[in-house]
């Protein structure tokens, strides 16, 4: 097991040392925050000035009014989670806190059904990844799992099985994908931070969506949770948080920690950055696309403010060919899909279709059928060599500005799955053409709620780092939040 006791005792030091700060009088002009983060739900617990059932029951009548309006729960375990809550036998830093897991991942006792139709008889799951085991030993109390769509293919959830998940901030709007039932139910305030994964931008891209603070982790720090048959290990695990000090103590309990890690563990990062960062600053996309001009005022309004703390902000380009790499990114990220139609296919005794997968999974699967001998390998080599041009790139910078994506979040139905294929992949192109290469690179990011549309709708902004850089980019996180404070910003559909 990739887990050890000294992520929790970090955790947990930390976490009191916070909630105790926080019983005393505000000095800080930051407005308050609407909602209690998970830190100081833990505080409350740890002060028995609230109990832990109290907490749960809440959560889940927040959950109750808000599911029929956001659509952010695809499975409900609210029965088990109260009677956890009562026990009183929970330890460890956020004991006593609500928590979702993502329906990508199993956890005993509930069905996974990846957000798709093919999985909807599901049965209950028997076991679970160490990376989720490290969540229960952290005493957080699971009250549910969060919406994704099919498979995790899409930046929006919208899957056809299953309700869509609205936005909070305009019920209207995505909530992103793939993480968008964790982000939404986050952001509306049904749990203070949420389980979440990113294998092409799908922690950060919701989170820019929602308002809300979402590390993308290093391919390799955290504990080890499903292998991937990609060529290219793509998707790490984390969460969507409120604050910068929920993710980084979450961050601290899931990191690994024995012998022979790739990285050394950085635990429990608390502190703002004291360091003057070089900071590249990129706009357009890899095929050359200005995003769109609320985009451009939120990355230009950042630059500023990052110069404003002393950082050198100047300008750079991608250091690929950001069309062939799209092309590459497609191609590896296909081969999900192709796996999942042949799977799907063989359970059946005939070849899946639109009756159980959605029209883009099946594009993929066909888009894959099509490659020629060799294709698919030269793409990986390519995204290999654009691994190692990133990461020459991250030599002359600290960090990486940029947006997170093209656009606003979208209305529903934009970059839904039912989409014409060649359509859809066009809307795709323009509008996630920031977060894969991060991915393919096995490089940290993060997306920052630092800018909100005049109509109301966050804009998140993003930042990345060479790999195993996440305490440049918490320490970062944490001084952007004390320079322009967004906790107290509350969306319209919210409890």
């Amino acid at each position: 097991m990739n887990f050890s006791r000294r992520g929790l005792l970090a955790a947990s030091a930390a976490i009191a040392a916070a909630s105790s700060a926080d019983a005393k009088p505000r000095t800080s002009a930051a407005p308050p925050a609407w909602t209690p983060d998970a830190t100081e739900l833990a505080g409350r617990i740890r002060r028995k000035e609230v109990t832990a059932a109290e907490v749960v029951e809440d959560a889940i009548r927040k959950a109750e009014a808000l599911q029929p309006k956001v659509g952010a729960l695809v499975t409900s375990d609210f029965d088990r989670a109260m009677d956890r809550a009562r026990s009183g036998q929970q330890a460890g830093p956020f004991a006593g806190v609500p928590f979702l897991i993502k329906d990508l991942d199993p956890y005993k006792g509930l069905p996974t059904r990846y957000g798709s139709r093919s999985s909807l008889g599901a049965r209950p799951a028997k076991e679970q990844t160490t990376f989720i085991d490290a969540y229960d030993r952290a005493g957080l109390i699971v009250i549910g799992k969060s919406a994704t769509p099919e498979y995790g293919f899409l930046p929006t959830t919208e899957p056809m099985g299953f309700l869509p998940t609205r936005n909070p901030w305009n019920l209207k709007h995505s909530s992103g994908g793939s993480s968008g039932g964790a982000a939404a139910a986050t952001a509306s305030g049904m749990v203070p931070f949420a389980h979440a994964s990113d294998g092409g931008g799908s922690i950060r891209i919701p989170s820019a969506n929602c308002g809300l603070f979402g590390l993308k982790p290093s391919r390799g720090r955290m504990i080890e949770g499903r292998p991937s048959s990609k060529g290219i290990d793509l998707s790490v695990a984390h969460c969507v948080a409120h604050s910068v000090r929920d993710s980084a103590a979450l961050f601290a309990i899931s990191e690994r920690t024995e012998a022979g890690s790739p990285f050394a563990p950085i635990g429990v990062v608390t502190t703002q950055t004291k360091k003057r960062l070089r900071v590249g600053l990129l706009l357009e996309t890899g095929t050359g696309k200005r995003p769109d001009p609320e985009v451009v005022a939120a990355v230009e309004g950042a630059a500023k403010l990052m110069a404003s703390l002393g950082h050198h902000v100047e300008p750079t380009h991608w250091p690929m060919d950001g069309a062939q790499f799209g092309r590459d990114f497609t191609a590896l990220w296909s081969t999900g899909a192709a796996e999942l139609a042949a799977g799907v296919g063989k359970a059946m005794g005939r070849k899946a279709d639109a009756s159980v997968l959605e029209p883009f999974s099946l594009g993929m699967a066909e888009l894959v059928s099509a490659l020629k001998p060799g294709d698919l390998e030269a793409a990986v080599g390519r995204l290999k060599a654009a691994s190692q041009a990133y990461d020459a790139w991250l030599t002359r910078y600290d960090v990486i500005l940029s947006p997170v994506l093209g656009s606003p979040p979208v209305e529903l139905g934009f970059v839904s799955g039912d989409v014409p294929f060649e359509t859809l992949q066009a809307r795709l192109m323009d509008y996630v053409g920031y977060t894969p290469v991060q991915n393919v690179a096995g490089a940290p990011a993060m997306s920052v709620p630092l800018h909100w549309t005049a109509d109301g709708l966050p804009v998140g902004v993003h930042f990345c780092a060479r790999i195993g850089a996440e305490k440049t980019l918490l320490e970062l996180a944490y001084q952007l939040e004390a320079a322009q404070p967004w906790a107290h910003r509350r969306p319209p559909t919210s409890l």
